[in-house]
């Protein structure tokens, strides 16, 4: 379990030995709501995550290794998007944690209702208070654990909540949205993945390219010799040459492993197939070196061969 530092109520229903799978009702909540816990404030304290929330209760968040099914799945299907849309927040993150267990559990149930459930979970993501947007967090990278490839046509939105959130300050909202970015490269086709991420290459956020280049990091190494070439080495160089000369070191970093990956795999592709571009090398060295001189500007060429010499 982790245990967020804003505190805020939240339903039995959230805690393992005492998950209950019904929905609360309108009333329930509102009484709820009403508690003297909620009502509580603490004078002499700070507002929590500079956000609007300054009321003292706790929340757990559950693994996705620990979330049970839900013994009335189908009533929670029929309710899930106006639950989702709620404007009380205790509706909205059981809602999103429905929505985990559903996409576990009943994955094929809830598929045609996908692009509305992700539209709602990305209002989540944006919403200002923490506790919320980590529950939303958790829910998208289960949703693309379930559905992979199938987040397709709906995950535009939500990688760039995700590349946001994954670069604030905020360190346990920034730490998971981490792990779903890690997730999000682990579930979804490399060479699909990578079309989108390329669209953020030269975002004017410092943070936000740092995070795609190591998310384009990972998406390469799982393309192997022959997906790097079918996806293009030309367009993988030049992403890797723009990130080598970034401002953060966590994306000059990426772009370096990446630059050594596209190395590794030119080099086991050279050595298996004479390049008819290549005027007859004698060494692969050479023949890198004129692949890079031909496909990069002098400047960037000069920075990929630095940092893929040095280790061969």
């Amino acid at each position: 379990m982790v245990h967020c530092p804003l505190k805020v109520p939240l339903q039995p229903a959230f805690y393992p030995g005492s998950f209950t799978d019904r929905i609360m009702s309108g009333k329930a909540l509102r009484d709820l709501n009403a508690s003297p816990l909620l009502e509580r404030k603490n004078d002499n304290s700070n507002k929590a995550d500079n956000g609007p929330e300054a009321v003292y209760s706790e929340i757990e968040y559950i693994e996705t290794e620990n979330l049970k099914d839900l013994t009335d799945a189908d009533i929670n299907l029929i309710t899930l998007l106006d639950r989702l849309d709620s404007k009380d927040w205790i509706v909205v993150c059981e809602a999103l944690n429905h929505v985990r267990q559903l996409s576990i559990f009943h994955k094929e149930a809830m598929l045609p209702m996908l692009g509305n459930v992700t539209t709602l979970v990305v209002k989540s993501l944006k919403n200002p208070r923490s506790a919320l947007c980590k529950t939303a967090i958790m829910a998208s990278s289960d949703l693309i654990k379930a559905y992979q490839d199938q987040m397709l046509d709906f995950i535009d939105p939500m990688l760039l909540q995700l590349l946001l959130k994954a670069s604030q300050d905020k360190r346990f909202v920034c730490e998971a949205a981490e792990k779903a970015l890690i997730m999000t490269t682990t579930c979804i086709s490399p060479n699909l993945l990578l079309q989108k991420l390329e669209l953020y290459v030269k975002h004017k956020n410092p943070r936000i390219r740092a995070k795609v280049s190591m998310c384009i990091c990972r998406s390469v190494h799982r393309l192997g010799v022959e997906g790097i070439k079918e996806y293009g080495l030309d367009a993988l160089i030049q992403m890797a040459a723009t990130q080598l000369s970034d401002h953060l070191p966590e994306a000059r970093e990426a772009a370096r492993k990446l630059s050594l990956e596209l190395r590794a795999a030119y080099d086991k592709y050279v050595s298996n197939h004479q390049t008819e571009e290549m005027s007859n090398p004698t060494s692969n060295s050479d023949a890198w070196e004129q692949f890079c001189c031909m496909k990069l500007s002098p400047g960037n060429a000069q920075a990929v061969l630095r940092v893929t010499s040095a280790t061969i």
